[in-house]
């Protein structure tokens, strides 16, 4: 049975599409050269994490992301895309510890008229967040609606992606409430929160990293669980055991299908066994369920594990004999 669990979700383009990810900036590397252009200080900065964390001269970061979103999704469900491609920047930010100060955006668009229920979905979470828009790029006369948004943030200490270890407990946090969003694999516990639920627990992994309970993170994006581990895993260049039933899900929702599930609030951390008990206080204090789901180990495969049955996967999602 959990093979066949493991067959499905291994077979959905958006969990195979993060291994492609990984070879995207093979041309750079993982790391390039910055020099401070008013301080003429020299940095290096990673490439692979959910942002580029630059060093800001006090001793704190300047995060920097982007997300683009595909055209197809923009043109189904504009206003959702919009509402999307703020949050998932804004998830980005708070997956590196930090907290968002702005985003701005590039639009290619039809007309003025082709952009209306996008720019409402945009400024629908930019005013639940409490992340304003601040400027951007607009196009007209384009064939087909497109979208892409960027995010600056600040962090006074780092979560990271390279930085998980052996030994150490892998957790999930993610908010249970809400359903999905139509067809998509989307799980929503945002657009119908109180605002001023989504701005406390936009703090929560800031307040994590603050605390020194953890040192490595990544949110939950497209290819879900399974997928965002497999990448998580890749940049720390590490392994884990997950047991399958620890993992926090819905009420009546399939395994096939919330292993592959993007949550609007979802992330997964490592920490050491004895902040185990403190971090799932922290988060279930703020109504968000957490989890310690596994273990992180050095032997570059997830194994699966459901009872007596267990699955193991390399980090490009083949099996193992």
């Amino acid at each position: 049975m959990l093979r066949a669990i493991i067959d499905k979700v291994l077979s959905t383009q958006s969990v195979r599409d993060k291994v492609a990810i990984a070879n995207t900036h093979s041309a750079l590397g993982n790391q390039v050269n910055y020099q401070d252009p008013l301080s003429m200080m020299q940095h290096t900065i990673g490439i692979g994490d959910d942002c580029a964390a630059i060093p800001d001269g006090t001793g704190g970061f300047l995060l920097f992301a982007t997300e683009g979103i595909i055209s197809a999704f923009v043109e189904a469900s504009p206003w959702f895309a919009g509402y999307s491609s703020v949050m998932v920047n804004i998830n980005d930010v708070c997956s590196m510890g930090g907290l968002p100060l702005a985003v701005t955006d590039v639009l290619w668009l039809k007309d003025e008229e082709a952009g209306k229920e996008i720019w409402e979905g945009m400024k629908a979470a930019s005013d639940a967040y409490g992340v304003p828009i601040v400027g951007g790029h607009t196009c007209y006369r384009s064939e087909k609606s497109q979208l892409a948004v960027s995010i600056l943030g600040k962090a006074s200490k780092l979560l990271q992606d390279t930085a998980a270890k052996p030994g150490q407990i892998l957790m999930m946090a993610v908010d249970l409430k809400g359903d999905y969003y139509g067809d998509y694999p989307f799980w929503n516990a945002s657009t119908m929160a109180d605002p001023a639920y989504l701005k406390g627990i936009m703090r929560l992994m800031y307040e994590l990293r603050e605390r020194d309970w953890s040192e490595a993170a990544k949110d939950i994006s497209m290819g879900g669980i399974i997928g965002t581990l497999a990448m998580f895993l890749q940049n720390s260049s590490a392994g884990a055991s997950v047991n399958l039933e620890a993992i926090p899900c819905p009420t009546g929702i399939e395994w096939e299908k919330w292993l592959i599930s993007f949550p609007s609030f979802g992330y997964l951390f490592t920490c050491s066994k004895e902040n185990c008990g403190a971090i799932e206080a922290h988060f279930q204090s703020a109504a968000i369920s957490c989890k310690p789901i596994g273990e992180i180990n050095d032997s570059r495969h997830i194994s699966i594990i459901n009872n007596k049955e267990q699955v193991d996967i390399n980090l490009n999602f083949a099996y193992y004999a």
